[in-house]
C-alpha cells in the first residue's frame, strides 16, 4: 500500500460528496422550474447552464479562477472564506462539473411526473410546497437519486478544473485524480497504476450502490 493512500481516497470521497450536496440543493428546484414554467429566456438560460458539459474542464476552471480570484467579481467573498487552493475549491470545481448532469436527470424526472397529479393535489387543498414534497418529490424520487448518483461519480473524477482553483498540493487538496497524474508525471509508473487502481474500485463500489439504490422494488415490479 501507498503511504497516504487512505487519506487521499477520503479526501476524494469527501470533496466529491460535498460537491453532490450543493449541486443538489441547486439542481433540484431549478430543474422542477425548466420541467414546469414556460418563460421568456428559457432556452438560453437551459443552455448556459448546460455549458460545463461541453467546455473545456481547464477552461471551466480558468473561469472558476477568475470569478474568486482577488480581482473577481466573486473575490472578496472567496478571499474572506479562504476558498482558493483548498479542498472546499475542489468540491466547488467538482460541483460546477457535474452540475449539468444533475440538472438533464433531474428535469427528465420532473418531466416524468404527470402533472395532472399535482393539479389533483391542489384541488384537495394542497399547497405548492406541500403538494412538491407530498407528491412530486417522491414520484421523482428515482430520477433524482439517479441525478445525484451521476453528480457523485462525476465530482469524483474530475481533474481539470480542480487543479486550476485547488492546485495538486500533497495532504491539502490532492484526489485520486490530481494523484494519478502526479506520479505519473513524476516518473512514478507503479504508484500511478496504484492509484489508478484504487479509483476503479472505489468507482466500481459507488455504481454497485448506485445500481442498488435506482433499482425498482419488488413491489414496483409486481404492480399492475
Amino acid at each position: 500500500m501507498m503511504p497516504g493512500w487512505l487519506d487521499i481516497a477520503l479526501r476524494s470521497l469527501g470533496v466529491s460528496l460535498l460537491a453532490t450536496a450543493l449541486v443538489m440543493m441547486i439542481s433540484i428546484p431549478v430543474a422542477y422550474v425548466l420541467s414546469r414554467r414556460i418563460f421568456l429566456g428559457k432556452e438560453l438560460l437551459s443552455a448556459i447552464l448546460m455549458l460545463p458539459l461541453v467546455l473545456p474542464p481547464t477552461a471551466v476552471g480558468l473561469m472558476l479562477l477568475t470569478l474568486l480570484g482577488s480581482n473577481g467579481a466573486l473575490g472578496l467573498w472567496g478571499h474572506e472564506l479562504g476558498l482558493l487552493f483548498t479542498w472546499r475549491a475542489a468540491a466547488i470545481a467538482s460541483g460546477v462539473m457535474s452540475f449539468p448532469l444533475a440538472l438533464r436527470t433531474a428535469r427528465v424526472a420532473f418531466d416524468g411526473v404527470d402533472p395532472r397529479l399535482e393539479t389533483m393535489a391542489s384541488s384537495l387543498g394542497y399547497s405548492g410546497w406541500r403538494r412538491f414534497m407530498t407528491v412530486t418529490l417522491p414520484l421523482a424520487r428515482r430520477g433524482l437519486t439517479a441525478a445525484a448518483i451521476l453528480a457523485f461519480l462525476r465530482g469524483l473524477g474530475e481533474y481539470g478544473a480542480t487543479v486550476m482553483v485547488a492546485g495538486n498540493i500533497p495532504g491539502q487538496t490532492q484526489t485520486l485524480a490530481l494523484a494519478i497524474e502526479a506520479r505519473q508525471s513524476a516518473g512514478k509508473f507503479g504508484e500511478a497504476l496504484f492509484y489508478a487502481l484504487l479509483s476503479v474500485g472505489v468507482g466500481l463500489v459507488s455504481l454497485v450502490v448506485a445500481e442498488r439504490l435506482s433499482a425498482p422494488t419488488r413491489q414496483s415490479m409486481h404492480a399492475p
